[in-house]
Order: C-alpha cells, then structure tokens, then sequence
C-alpha cells in the first residue's frame, strides 16, 4: 500500500535566505533599553534565517573547501601556567546506567582531588585515539559536531583538599589531550568563594572559529549543540558522584567573561566588527566566548546561592594575576562576521532572580531488562557517533517507548500533572521550562506501524502545536503506549526517503530504527524572555541529543546528531509557518555500520589501559 500523500509531499523552501548584514553588538548608547533588545532579537532571528539549509536556495555560507593547512588545533593550552594532573581511575564504582534516572546515590562522594578527576574523566576525557595509519584523531566522551570540539571547560573551585592548590581558592582550564588542570588564577587566602565546601562550579566557553573552519556562517548553531552536549556529560558524570548540577544563568556574559579571565587573555574584539567575511591573521577569532556555568553540589541537601556575594567574588577575583598564554590554533582565519555580530546580540544580561532547585522526578522505567548491564561508567565512555547505519537492526516498541520516556523533562508525574518543568535528570540542570518537542520518523520498530509521530515534551504547548501543524494529521495515540508518555502518531507511512531529504540527503536518517528533528518554540520564546535565549534553546537539543547517545548505547546499538537539515523543509512537512515554531537539531538511532579499516588505541596510553 503506498504511503498517504503527506507523506510524498514535494518539498520546497518557502523563502529565500535573508542576507542581511544589521549589526546590533555596536548600538548606539543612547537608545532606550526596549529598543536595544527588540534589535537584538532581529539579530538573532535574521543570524537564524541567513543560517538556513535550503533545498531550492542551497546551504548556508561556509568555506567551500576545507583548508587543511590551518585546521585549529583541537587542544587548547595556557603558557606558562602551573598545571598538575588528574587522577586516572582504575577501578571506578558506578551505578547501574537506568537506575541513574530513579535516584542519586544515597551518599554523595566529598569534593576532592580524586572526584573531580572522575567528574572530568567521565564527562569531558579522550575517550580513544583512532587511526588508520595514514592519520591519527582523538574522540572524547563528549560528542562534537565535526568532531571539532569548540567547548572548552574552567573549574572555580574552592580549596581542594588532596591537591596542590588546598588553601585558596583558583580558577583552572581543564586539558583532555593528557587529563590535568592548568591553574589560571589563584584567589589569596582571605577571599573566599560564596559556595559551600564541598561545592563546585563548572563554566564553558566557546571557541567559534573551531567550528567556523569547517561549517562557516551555521558554525554557531553548532557551538551551542555543543554545549548542551557537554552540559548534560557533565551533569550525568556528577550524579554518578551524588552531586546534583544547576545552571547559574543569573550571571551576566560579562560576569562569565571576568571569571574565566577571558579581558585578560585575549585581544578585543574589533570595533566596529567587519561587515563580510574577512581572512588573514586575525588572532581574536581565536578567543574564548563564555556561555554558561553551573554549580554541583551534593544532591538532596538544602544548597543555595548568594548571587550578591557570588558577583563580589566575580569582581574581586577578577583582579587576580592570570597566568599563561592561549597556544595559537591555526596560522591563518576567516571571520565570518554574521557570527561575531550575533554572539553579540545574544549575551546574557544579569538579573536579579533568585536561585532554586527544583524538586527531583524519576523517569519513567518499562523494565531494567531493556538495557544491557552496562554502568552509568561504561555507557559514558562506550558513546560513539555512528557513520552508517545498517538498515537491518529492528527496535522493539518497548525499547522504542523505554528512550522516549529518559527524554522527557517531568519523568513521572502524578494525577492532573503534565510534562513541562524541568524535574528530572539531566533536564533539571535548566532554569526554563521544556521548549522542545520531537517529530519522529519511525522506520524499524516492531510492533509500530511506520510513519510519523510527535513527542510532546512540554503539555501546555499541545494546543499551539496542534493549531500549527497540519490539519490532516492523527494525533492519535500508539498502541500499548505507556501512559505518561505524551506520543502522537500524525501520519502512517514509510518515511525512509522524506527522512534522507529532509536531513540534507544523508542516508544515516533513513537506515537507523528512526530518526527525528527537535522543533523548539521559538520566537515567542525571544519575545518573552529576550535574545539570550537563542543559544539556550540549542543547550535543550544538545541534552536531548546526549539522551539519546546514552540510551542507543546502553541498548546496544548507536546514535548520531544531524546538524545538517533543510529547515523550512521541516517546517513543510510538519505544516508550520512564520516562526513560533523551528527545528533546531536532527538526530538518527539505529544499529552501526562499524569500519573495520579503522583502529582504535587506547585514550591514554600507560601500564594499563586507560591508567596514568
């Protein structure tokens, strides 16, 4: 029986791409607040149009061909600076991977030496060296589009205990190429860091020109993949420790930028920015652009911030001696200026809001039996991206069903209570309600016709998606489905082929068990928040997508995030106009095609495997 004609629907863009170069970073100081940030958003709506996949307009602007000779460095390193390494574990406990999802362990570990090794090492460490014999790469625990890794991580640590620095406090750049911490600025002994003892936070930054290399003006999408990505790594990692993790997103662009020492290390910006694409030597495209920092402390206690004392901290710290060098990462560059503009408009400003923790939800669990009998450990540091897929593996609708249930934000939820806040792990890392929801293109699961279905991960949107989208679909409920799971088969059919065109014609999304694309609220969203919100809209499809990474993995099979789609394509396919609602991120689950040409070696080589 042939598929029903939504679903051989003949794809087209809708718009052509917008190439507007307005600059919103440089504003004239005497316009009014409302006016600055209603600017900032045009910015970062137009960035979003301009950055658009096309199937009749062609792909975004980036470099055409790759120029291998200034390839960035993918390791980055302060000189002189003082550094130590970290502990290598050998025996590491962990719990069971699905009972992560049910509860943190009862006692949480102390912060010391040897758990912030472990935090790092199973969150942000190589995880292997690959080869052919002609060349050589590294892979870490966690993903990166391209493999390019533009996330860079600094810990703002308190004395800790067991190491070199245990009197004061000090911020440090982590360094994954040999696992060790490079010291950037110490605090004297009478400053100290407004955070409980056996605290810590974790801030990340980016480097867009590592992205930029190979993907040019969509680079910043990618970035912010990226951090949602290390975000949930490290939030996963933590709570295999005891220790719960907490976005502080009260804390201003520039307050991060002080408290890693970004005005101390690189060159500014220039000013006014170019206004195209520029090449040659241009040292600050190397710099580091801060986006986030969260807090870990042990789960289950009554932990708190002074968001007053913590910005003191932040302004005394800040005249602390920084030590060391940012290494070059290639010779030559090109500024894609939409970028930098951009990054720009989208900047945190500071707000007073309190900090909280929301209360904690397991997620809902069918059986342990669906999983292998791996630990939290060794799903971490199994996680591959998948080349190919084999077309062959079939997914049970249990399975199927099981990973749905770790992807939403409320886990169970009892009578009346709907998804949308974000209570379980790692989602309640976020401050803000759940803003993305997933189509699925379903191709191999047993027990579940083929076709396309709906994840309503935030309930009190279902209204809204369901006026935008397509007035002939279903909405209607799968067979067996588990009752809190809020799935919507929209239309039956194969979508194999939809599924490869709409992913930028890549097999990879029609060979998997099934693939999907993360559709966000969008410009409400911007709207009623502001133009900071762009990026964190991404941060919820990176920790969506390493969900799913975790999950193929601790199935058996494997995962991989799709940052090259056709947009207003999607947008066809799933009825939707104007811009309350965007993909942002694709992504494919099935059985991998491994290459067997490619060998792998250890990620730190030594006595044993993996020991220092």
């Amino acid at each position: 029986m042939p598929p029903p004609p939504l679903l051989r629907v003949r794809l087209h863009s809708s718009r052509t791409l917008a190439m507007i170069h307005s600059s919103t970073s440089h504003l004239p100081h005497h316009l009014p607040q409302n006016q600055i940030e209603t600017n900032n958003i045009t910015q970062a709506i137009t960035y979003h149009d301009r950055t658009k996949h096309s199937l009749t307009s062609g792909y975004a602007r980036g470099p055409g061909r790759l120029d291998w000779v200034n390839q960035p460095n993918p390791f980055l390193r302060f000189t002189p600076s003082p550094s130590f390494p970290l502990l290598h574990p050998t025996s590491p406990l962990s719990p069971h991977y699905p009972t992560i999802f049910d509860s943190f362990p009862s006692s949480p570990l102390p912060l010391s030496l040897s758990s912030v090794s472990s935090l790092l090492y199973y969150s942000l460490s190589l995880s292997a060296w690959k080869t052919t014999g002609f060349s050589t790469w590294s892979l870490r625990v966690n993903p990166s589009s391209g493999n390019l890794h533009p996330t860079e991580c600094h810990i703002v640590s308190p004395p800790l205990p067991n190491s070199p620095y245990n009197t004061s406090p000090f911020v440090s750049h982590y360094c994954p190429k040999d696992h060790s911490l490079e010291i950037r600025a110490v605090g004297h002994q009478n400053l100290k860091l407004p955070i409980t003892s056996d605290s810590l936070i974790v801030v990340f930054s980016s480097i867009f020109w590592r992205e930029a290399w190979k993907y040019g003006e969509r680079a910043l999408r990618y970035c912010n993949h990226d951090v949602g990505h290390a975000i949930a790594a490290v939030a996963i990692s933590a709570a295999a420790l005891g220790w719960d993790a907490r976005l502080l997103d009260s804390l201003s662009h520039s307050e991060l930028e002080a408290l890693i020492g970004v005005t101390k290390t690189y060159p500014p910006l220039p000013e006014p920015l170019p206004t195209k694409p520029l090449r040659g030597n241009l040292p600050w495209v190397e710099s580091q652009h801060p986006d986030c920092a969260l807090v870990l402390f042990p789960a289950n206690t009554n932990f708190t911030i002074n968001y007053p004392a913590l910005r003191e901290f932040v302004k005394e710290f800040s005249y602390s001696e920084w030590a060391g060098k940012p290494n070059s990462l290639s010779k030559d560059h090109v500024c894609w200026d939409v970028i930098y503009r951009t990054a720009g408009a989208i900047k945190k400003p500071a707000d007073d809001n309190c900090f909280s923790v929301n209360p904690f939800h397991k997620s809902g669990l069918i059986s342990e039996n669906l999983y292998k009998d791996f630990t939290v450990y060794e799903v971490v540091q199994k996680r591959r991206s998948a080349v190919d897929m084999d077309r062959v593996h079939i997914m049970e609708k249990e399975t199927f069903y099981q990973i749905l249930l770790h992807c939403l934000p409320s886990g169970e939820v009892g009578p009346g209570e709907k998804q949308g806040r974000n209570f379980t792990l790692p989602f309640r890392v976020l401050d803000w309600d759940a803003e993305v929801h997933l189509a699925l293109f379903v191709h191999r699961v047993r027990g579940l016709e083929k076709g396309l279905y709906f994840l309503v991960r935030n309930e009190g949107h279902f209204d809204s998606l369901k006026k935008a989208m397509r007035s002939q679909f279903e909405w209607t409920r799968p067979d067996n489905c588990p009752e809190t799971l809020p799935l919507y088969r929209l239309a039956k059919g194969d979508c194999q082929d939809l599924a490869k065109q709409l992913s930028c014609i890549q097999d990879i999304a029609s060979d998997g068990c099934f693939s999907l694309g993360m559709v966000a609220r969008f410009e409400p969203v911007l709207r009623e928040k502001g133009a900071w919100m762009y990026p964190r809209l991404f941060w919820e499809t990176g920790v969506i997508g390493q969900v799913l990474y975790l999950e193929a993995h601790a199935v058996g099979i494997s995962a991989t995030g799709i940052g090259c789609y056709f947009d207003d394509a999607v947008h066809e396919v799933l009825g939707l106009e104007g811009k309350e609602f965007q993909s942002l991120y694709h992504f494919t689950v099935g059985g991998p095609v491994l290459d067997k040409r490619i060998m792998s070696l250890p990620a730190y080589p030594g006595p044993g495997e993996n020991a220092y």
